[in-house]
């Protein structure tokens, strides 16, 4: 099996700039990032942005060895009316060469406008199959909100019926959203786990609580383990979001990017 492409969520850095984003990942020493483009949320790359400013964060990536893996562009893909947006975000991506472009079924962070049925919210997929397919890239759907399970999210997975079409495994939405039994619930989709977002999670299962790897309660070992037996070499994303809080400053955020390498060296990843 290759080795897997670990990448850190630049969303770890919510609240401060892409450039913060790039420095810390760079300095732990890590070669993937997955960009955020989250209406509403971290938007630090956007569709809007000027080119010659996209052009400039690109070099960055660049001049730090860093690959951009994947995008968050999250829309609300149950509402017709955004799927030009999220079009956008699938040609912004291409720019950055990323292989993934990552999407919630709703809004990330800002209210869902409209809801849909399965048939229309596949529909609604299936019409953007042919710029997937233009692109190579694979749009890989989160476990999140309403969406809360790996197993819900696969049943419109398997409605759409494409290789373009995958889940993107949140292991610690799984708790926050679906209240769910993470190994069990990665083991019933596994075939179709693409991409993970890799997140711990602790206190209360309702409260906002993602600390970095290891500092919760996710069972790691347990999901590494499953990993391997299925031989699921799916790209791992690190996303760390504290709590509701947030981080005191930087250099807290800096230290859980590290210590989230070191967590993830000891199971030699």
């Amino acid at each position: 099996m290759k080795k897997r492409i670990v990448a850190v969520n630049s969303n770890c850095y919510h609240g401060y700039s892409i450039d913060e984003a790039i420095d810390g990942i760079a300095k732990a020493g890590f070669n993937y990032i997955e960009l955020t483009a989250t209406k509403g949320w971290t938007e630090h790359v956007f569709p809007d942005m000027s080119f010659e400013e996209l052009l400039r964060i690109k070099q960055k990536l660049n001049d730090n060895n860093i690959i951009p893996i994947g995008m968050s562009g999250h829309c609300n893909l149950m509402d017709t009316s955004r799927l030009v947006d999220f079009e956008k975000n699938i040609h912004l991506a291409h720019f950055y060469e990323c292989k993934y472009i990552v999407s919630s079924i709703g809004e990330a962070h800002i209210e869902d406008k409209e809801l849909a049925s399965d048939e229309q919210l596949v529909n609604n997929i299936k019409s953007l199959l042919p710029l997937l397919t233009q692109y190579d890239m694979m749009l890989v759907l989160e476990v999140h909100g309403d969406h809360g399970s790996g197993v819900i999210i696969d049943e419109i997975v398997k409605k759409v019926d494409s290789p373009y079409v995958k889940v993107a495994y949140d292991t610690a939405n799984a708790v926050f959203y679906g209240d769910v039994d993470v190994v069990k619930d990665m083991e019933a989709c596994m075939d179709d786990i693409a991409y993970i977002h890799i997140k711990d999670k602790d206190g209360e299962q309702n409260v906002w609580n993602f600390p970095y790897l290891g500092k919760g309660y996710i069972p790691f070992n347990d999901i590494f383990e499953l990993l391997k037996k299925h031989n699921n070499n799916a790209p791992f994303s690190i996303e760390i979001e504290f709590t509701q809080d947030g981080p005191k400053d930087l250099a807290e955020i800096d230290d859980a990017v590290m210590k989230s390498k070191e967590y993830l060296e000891r199971y030699g990843y």
